[in-house]
């Protein structure tokens, strides 16, 4: 099983990394090393994230950062497709009703 980033899941990550970094460096590397920490526990426990109402697309928490990972799970590879704060707009998650299972 891999992983695989989606463009969009990368800009979040950026984007994310690049907000906090501006503030405190130290703790942007500990955000992103508590989402990779996060994602690589899905390799060997795919299932672990919560349905959303898209039936492909789980969502899984990067406790205790504020942050929400989506992503699906494939017959050989685990698909990031957002990384998103938790308290934004959840209208435009993935998983929501209207939107696509591979939108931000």
């Amino acid at each position: 099983m891999n992983i695989r980033y989606t463009l969009p899941a990368l800009a979040n990550v950026d984007s994310i990394l690049t907000y906090i970094s501006t503030t405190s460096p130290k703790g942007a590397a500990r955000v992103q090393k508590r989402i990779q920490d996060v994602i690589g526990l899905l390799l060997t426990h795919p299932e672990i994230g919560l349905r959303t109402d898209d039936p492909d697309v789980r969502r899984s928490t990067t406790t205790p950062y504020p942050f929400l990972v989506f992503y699906e799970i494939g017959s050989q590879e685990i698909i990031i497709h957002a990384i998103r704060h938790g308290a934004r707009d959840p209208g435009g998650m993935p998983g929501k009703h209207g939107s696509s299972s591979h939108s931000p």
